[in-house]
């Protein structure tokens, strides 16, 4: 009799509770990866090579993690399974053919694997097979503080850290060795695919992210920062350079948290031993465990609202009349909004898929409130894309809150698409490297380069209109028609007490939309002035 060990996060082998307890007592061990089309298969429709779902560079991140994973499982006797299929599917053919006694993975909160879990958990249960799904990708198990807090997550992060307590400690044990792979079957079991095994042309991206998907990489990663104790005790979000790209100003291992290359459990415990030693240290939710429990407030969040990934019917998300903004997405999404700190932002996405948290803040409120008024879902989804640290419940949840829709209600606060960049990077190094069109554009010019004159845009090869766009938008006369729309949206949430119908925002989009052509003239000479 066998385990099965279905890995689908936790893409590692320390403080790993299900791969911990599929290894005792079992005569054989089935580490088995499933290689899952909805995720992986190319979409050639997309608007970036990759899947329907994901971009590759988050693809290549995955692949890079289970390479790494089966090379560690070597180390220990075994190795990594990978099958082809829908999930489910596959997961309970192996129950059947290798005589399985337990079934191991671990419990997540994401619907999509959540409706998975309950085909896989119905057969086997079924069958006399024992399921083991424990709680290891966050902190705390989500369940718990919702029933804590009566049935309802909280939502605020104050009233989520009285009800958290003290996460428990990760596993001390240590696997030196695994039980053999028993008999496969009619299973046709494959390495881990490349890239062109997946059915992408080697054209198709021209470079990747710099940061290597993996166990090891993120334990090297981990221990390297680690050192800085002093950097670690004082760690203060939203404090850091969004600038600082050879060297991020932060530790860049949310992707390996949210492939669970690097158990949760464990970078808290690491932190904490660090604390110890220091005289002082910052607190959440500013600290580094702050932003661990931050982590946990949006999952936990996440679990206890029904359609928290979208605006109509999530109880917790303000109605707000957005703009269809088609193409005013596009020019964000592709980094043709003419802002030089918005468009360098989307172009590291691009590159990178990662960059600073304050950048993230950046463009998700100038796509959204800030403005160009465009719905915070289209924007998630760009990011869900593009992202190798895309998580859903935390994606979702900073959208949320970036657009003044939940959690964060201050819509008056706007980040400057001129302004914001230039007090990190006065000299723009920044943009001149991932827009290299403005390589040559004086320090005085580089943010706003309409403004230089022609004579200067020529000795810089970069005509303003030609060689890069000139702005979407006035941001000046733009973010106050925002302001404008928030403020009458948040006036009919409050009217109609959050029960806002379909035709209660079309009819205040059209209030709006007639409010803002009498505006026109206005924003038109603004634009004029813009131009110059």
């Amino acid at each position: 009799m066998g385990s099965l060990m279905w890995f689908r996060k936790g893409l590692r082998i320390h403080d790993n509770p299900a791969l911990e307890f599929a290894s005792r007592e079992a005569s054989h061990l089935y580490p088995l990866f499933v290689i899952d089309p909805h995720y992986m298969k190319p979409d050639p429709n997309a608007f970036s090579p990759g899947s329907s779902r994901a971009g590759l560079n988050r693809i290549n991140f995955l692949l890079q993690s289970l390479v790494d994973l089966d090379l560690n499982l070597k180390k220990l006797g075994s190795r990594l399974l990978i099958l082809k299929g829908d999930p489910a599917e596959v997961v309970i053919r192996c129950l059947k053919e290798w005589n399985i006694r337990n079934l191991c993975f671990e419990y997540d909160t994401e619907p999509y694997y959540q409706a998975l879990d309950v085909k896989v958990k119905n057969y086997a249960l079924a069958s006399g097979i024992e399921v083991f799904s424990p709680v290891s990708h966050t902190l705390f198990n989500p369940t718990d503080i919702i029933k804590k807090n009566g049935g309802k997550p909280p939502l605020s992060y104050q009233a989520f850290i009285k009800l958290a307590g003290e996460p428990p400690p990760p596993l001390t044990t240590v696997l030196t060795s695994l039980p053999s792979v028993g008999l496969l079957g009619s299973c046709v079991i494959s390495e881990v695919p490349t890239i062109r095994d997946l059915g992408y042309g080697d054209d198709e991206q021209d470079e990747f992210s710099p940061f290597k998907g993996g166990e090891s990489e993120a334990l090297k990663r981990l221990d390297e920062y680690m050192k800085d104790k002093k950097c670690v005790a004082n760690f203060e979000k939203p404090k850091g350079n969004p600038t600082a790209f050879l060297r991020p100003a932060t530790t860049v291992l949310s992707p390996y948290l949210k492939f669970g290359c690097l158990s949760s459990r464990y970078f808290y415990q690491r932190i904490q031993d660090v604390y110890k030693t220091m005289p002082k240290h910052t607190s959440p939710p500013v600290s580094l465990t702050g932003q661990l429990l931050w982590r946990e407030f949006f999952y936990t969040a996440a679990f206890g609202t029904p359609n928290f990934d979208r605006m109509r019917g999530n109880r917790i998300c303000k109605q707000i009349p957005w703009k269809d903004g088609d193409k005013l997405l596009e020019a964000w999404r592709e980094a043709r909004t003419g802002f030089p700190w918005i468009d360098a932002i989307m172009i590291q996405l691009q590159q990178w898929g990662w960059m600073h948290h304050l950048a993230r803040h950046c463009v998700a409120c100038f796509l959204t409130r800030g403005d160009l008024f465009v719905h915070w879902g289209k924007g998630r989804d760009v990011f869900e894309r593009l992202l190798i640290d895309s998580d859903w419940a935390i994606n979702n949840g900073n959208w949320m809150w970036l657009s003044c829709s939940s959690f964060f209600y201050q819509y008056n606060r706007i980040y400057s698409p001129t302004t914001f960049g230039k007090k990190y990077d006065p000299n723009g190094d920044y943009i001149r490297h991932f827009l290299p069109v403005l390589k040559d554009m004086p320090r005085e010019y580089i943010y706003e380069p309409w403004t230089a004159p022609l004579s200067i845009q020529t000795k810089a090869k970069c005509i303003v209109g030609k060689d890069y766009p000139m702005p979407v938008v006035s941001h000046d006369s733009a973010s106050k028609e925002c302001r404008r729309r928030m403020g009458e949206a948040y006036a009919l949430n409050k009217e109609l007490n959050g029960v806002v119908t379909v035709d209660d925002l079309k009819n205040l989009r059209r209030k709006l939309d007639e409010e803002g052509e009498r505006q026109e003239p206005k924003a038109k000479r603004s634009r004029q002035q813009l131009i110059g």
